[in-house]
């Protein structure tokens, strides 16, 4: 029997497997992007403070304002998705 046909006949035979493999994934893309929002925001507050930032930065603050807002709000969707597929995961 070819390897990927005795792998999916496995998934197909535990499907908790399988949800707690995509919960997984949607923890780990959740994460990162809530890091990566907020070494943004340390980055920034940096510049900020160093005395880098000129006219075309304090322009552009409200925007990466709205950028970290966006990363957070997807990565903690993304978070709680994987919460609730990994509790699914338990009722299979």
């Amino acid at each position: 029997m070819p390897l990927f046909q005795a792998a999916w006949l496995y998934y197909l035979s535990n499907p908790a497997l399988v949800i707690n493999g995509l919960a997984l994934f949607y923890a780990l893309s959740g994460s990162w992007l809530v890091f990566a929002a907020q070494w943004r925001a340390a980055r920034g507050s940096l510049q900020l403070t160093a005395g880098i930032a000129n006219t075309l930065n304090s322009e552009e603050a409200p925007l990466d304002n709205r950028v970290n807002r966006m990363f957070r709000r997807i990565g903690l969707g993304c978070l709680a998705l994987a919460m609730a597929l990994s509790l699914l995961s338990t009722l299979v």
